[in-house]
């Protein structure tokens, strides 16, 4: 009986000290209990901005995938009918391809500023090739008055065979595309851009089908 009487006199003295103690605490330095909250707002004030910059970095990469993917996608579908050989009255095959890509980038990309590029070429081992030429100095590009092999004829050596056009019948056709898509903030611009602007690029090469003259499968 004497062991636990003594042991809650021990407890009490405990819980007054402790108290003692904390008040005194609060007493010394001025602060009351609650100050707590202030310093959690300015360690917030500190932080606010940089996380915001990081979600809103996240943001934009994601729509920059987003933009990438429609794009990919539109540019199937512009060379699934450029292959057919079909018009639109009123149109180009190439105004209709650069509309479809428009179309389906959901006014996501402004297509003043976006480089669609439809180019036909004698074969699949041609995309993308330039104009064999004799390397005379043997630095491995084209120099002014090296021998070339004028492939389409237009008296100058190109880096790209291609020519811009839909196609004909059976021809080899590339469709590309590239956007500067704008960022927005500097995290993005220095992690994932270069200049302000992630490039987004898209491209395949198709065969068209063989159609008749009137330009129907």
């Amino acid at each position: 009986m004497m062991m636990s009487n003594l042991a809650r006199c021990g407890a009490s003295s405990a819980r007054a000290l402790g108290a003692a103690l904390r008040g005194r605490r609060f007493s010394d330095s001025g602060e009351a209990p609650g100050d707590d909250a202030g310093s959690a707002a300015v360690e917030f004030a500190f932080a606010a901005p940089i996380l915001i910059l990081i979600t809103a970095a996240a943001i934009e990469f994601g729509m920059a995938m987003l933009v990438t993917t429609l794009a990919e996608g539109a540019l199937r579908d512009a060379a699934r009918f450029g292959v057919t050989g079909l018009e639109v009255a009123g149109q180009t095959r190439l105004e209709r391809i650069v509309e479809m890509i428009s179309e389906r980038t959901f006014g996501l990309v402004d297509m003043e500023n976006a480089d669609v590029q439809v180019l036909v070429y004698p074969g699949f081992e041609d995309v993308g090739q330039g104009e064999s030429f004799v390397d005379g100095n043997g630095n491995g590009v084209f120099d002014a008055g090296e021998t070339f092999t004028d492939d389409n004829a237009n008296g100058i050596w190109d880096a790209d065979v291609g020519v811009a056009e839909a196609g004909g019948t059976g021809d080899v056709v590339a469709y590309r595309f590239q956007y500067a898509w704008p960022l927005l903030t500097p995290l993005g611009a220095g992690v994932i851009g270069a200049d302000g602007h992630l490039t987004i690029e898209a491209g395949l090469a198709v065969r068209n089908e063989p159609w008749g003259e009137a330009g129907a499968p």
